[in-house]
């Protein structure tokens, strides 16, 4: 077969606008080019081509060149392309072979150090490509591509895997507004995104890959490309008047299932809050100041359909709680301009000021329902950890749907046992007809206020915390 005939064979020149050469073999020369082309097909990549014998022999790389020489990229090789293609950008209709948008992300000139049929060195002289890489092959077209140097930038550091949220206070607020921002804080669940390669990861509070529950998400990659960061924000679910619910969020926030997922973000979407930037192209953001690190994520113009950089107000902590009352929303969060960001830490340089009071709480037991509840759950019986066990903290029996209770009873029987994990023990009244289980699930109640003996008030259920664990749970005094 000639060099460029598969080529040929998967194009329609009367349908495609890609470079289509003569059929004729390729004048065999010595050129030495080579160019990266990122490629918005039916999944993101980016086309390594390096020009050898009249042809640009070519890979296709899910993500991208490496910066990081502990890490291997995925190389698949792919049909010869005729050097025409070095310089193309365009749009690949749909339907067709490749079909997407294709544009030029690197180009220069490399030189070879060794090209057999398993193995290509080569060091690349790009504009934004610079050093030694390995293509070598692992088995029929794929192969890995390796970066021989240490990265471009000696402080470039990779996204570190184990970072946790900066959590905030509960409190008022500040008396010096003018050395405070204030972001609306939003019903919904926390989780950092990393983005690499145009691949995102998920991970929850407490460190939980969550990638599946949110396919919605996945767009966000492709916009940053070839982009590194570490994003925190919240996803939401907003409900028909645009508000934010965590009702709606719950049934998003179990999903294990991919075709589930899909059918979900379809009729329930999930919205991405991203409020801060924790690491971006090979650089730790964590020791910046709030301000900096704000700058910087403004300037990634995160905008889509699932996800959103929402607006800050800066020294006005009165009209931004006005602004979340107005909007229905749970309160504001202050944080201090100069704050670094302290991973897994409380501090009070970011603190909650909230419009609805909410507590969240350690499910240790359930009473059964009557009447029209009856054969599923009447109430739950709350606690707070403590230093013998759970601390009561009295039993709520609103703000459930069906589907709520039909989840609970399941998971409760799951995790049915004979003593009470409460100590101090329950009192008789509410303890009458319980059914004890291990603390283990975390849910959120809102309500009225603290009693004198440490009772909630009036408490209505508000759903269920898979992203918090039952020793992170304080009381919100």
């Amino acid at each position: 077969m000639a060099p460029l005939d598969e080529y040929r064979r998967k194009r329609d020149p009367k349908r495609t606008s890609e470079p289509m050469p003569r059929r004729r073999s390729p004048r065999r020369k010595k050129g030495n080019s080579f160019v990266v082309q990122e490629h918005h097909a039916s999944a993101l990549h980016w086309d390594f081509r390096l020009e050898r014998d009249g042809v640009l022999v070519s890979w296709a790389v899910p993500k991208g060149v490496p910066d990081d020489p502990k890490r291997n990229h995925l190389a698949v090789h792919v049909e010869d392309h005729p050097l025409e293609y070095g310089t193309f950008e365009g749009d690949i209709g749909h339907g067709e072979y490749g079909a997407g948008q294709v544009t030029i992300w690197d180009h220069g000139t490399y030189e070879t150090e060794k090209w057999t049929d398993r193995e290509v060195k080569v060091v690349l002289h790009g504009e934004r490509t610079e050093g030694r890489f390995v293509l070598f092959q692992t088995g029929g077209k794929n192969w890995m591509i390796h970066r021989m140097d240490a990265p471009s930038r000696e402080d470039w550091q990779p996204i570190p895997d184990d970072v946790r949220p900066m959590l905030a206070t509960l409190g008022s607020l500040p008396n010096d507004d003018e050395h405070w921002a204030y972001e609306m804080k939003w019903d919904g669940v926390r989780a950092l995104v990393r983005v690499e390669g145009g691949r995102i990861t998920i991970k929850s509070r407490n460190d939980i890959d969550v990638t599946v529950s949110y396919p919605e998400l996945r767009a966000l990659g492709e916009q940053l490309g070839t982009t590194q960061v570490l994003l925190d924000g919240e996803i939401v679910s907003f409900d028909d008047e645009g508000r934010p619910s965590f009702r709606r969020l719950q049934q998003r926030m179990h999903v294990a299932s991919a075709a589930s997922a899909r059918r979900l973000a379809d009729s329930d979407p999930a919205v991405y809050l991203i409020f801060d930037l924790l690491h971006l192209d090979g650089r730790s953001l964590l020791g910046l100041p709030y301000t900096q690190r704000r700058e910087l994520l403004d300037g990634l113009e995160l905008a889509g359909a699932s996800w959103q950089t929402p607006p800050v107000f800066e020294g006005n902590g009165t009209q931004a709680v006005r602004a979340s009352q107005q909007q229905g929303l749970e309160g504001v969060v202050a944080k201090r301009l100069t704050s670094r960001y302290r991973p897994g830490r409380r501090s009070p340089d970011w603190v909650k000021v909230k419009n609805i009071r909410a507590q969240e709480v350690v499910v240790g037991g359930w009473s059964p329902g009557k009447g029209r509840r009856e054969g599923t759950i009447g109430s739950l019986l709350l606690g707070l950890p403590g230093e013998r066990g759970l601390d009561y903290v009295g039993q709520v029996g609103t703000g459930f749907t069906d589907d709520m209770l039909a989840d609970l009873l399941t998971r409760l029987k799951r995790l049915a046992r004979k003593t009470s994990p409460f100590d101090p023990d329950v009192p008789r009244a509410d303890a009458r007809d319980a059914q004890w289980v291990s603390p283990r699930l975390v849910g959120e109640v809102a309500f009225g206020e603290w009693t004198s003996d440490g009772r909630l008030r009036h408490p209505a259920w508000r759903g269920l915390r898979p992203d918090k664990s039952p020793s992170e749970v304080v009381r919100e005094s």
